[in-house]
């Protein structure tokens, strides 16, 4: 079953945290995001956190199923979803110790490329010129 709209909307407007948090459809369901790491996802209409050491710490009883078929088990938060201070320090310390994501734009990586290779002609065209200029001062020196 996928997860509602109206889920993901309680979801984002009980955390509080504004911009934030945000969400992105996969696959049926959503991802949540803090300052752009991924904290949690929302499966069948339920808060599924992102097993980490603070996660362990902060919602010790929280009860663990996987959020997908095949999926490792994650903590599930819904009791967190009417206490919108608790969800949202959960939400932040969770993306705090989480790592800043790499980033995996196709896009990004061509545009660095060109701008890579430029540098790279220019200085062999200087190295040409500075070649040729030496040939110059030899041969003037065999005169």
């Amino acid at each position: 079953m996928a997860t509602d709209r109206i889920f993901v909307d309680y979801v984002m407007e009980q955390a509080g945290l504004g911009s934030r948090l945000t969400m992105r459809r996969m696959f049926g369901e959503y991802a949540f995001y803090v300052d752009g790491k991924v904290v949690a996802f929302g499966c069948d209409n339920s808060l599924f956190l992102k097993p980490t050491a603070v996660a362990a710490r902060l919602v010790p009883h929280a009860p663990m199923r996987p959020p997908y078929p095949e999926a490792k088990e994650y903590p599930v938060i819904d009791e967190l979803l009417d206490d919108g201070d608790a969800l949202r320090i959960v939400l932040l310390a969770t993306a705090d110790e989480l790592p800043v994501p790499k980033v995996k734009n196709a896009v990004v990586k061509k545009a660095a490329a060109k701008k890579a290779a430029p540098a790279k002609k220019t200085a062999a065209k200087k190295a040409v010129p500075a070649k040729k200029a030496a040939a110059k001062k030899s041969a003037a020196k065999k005169r």
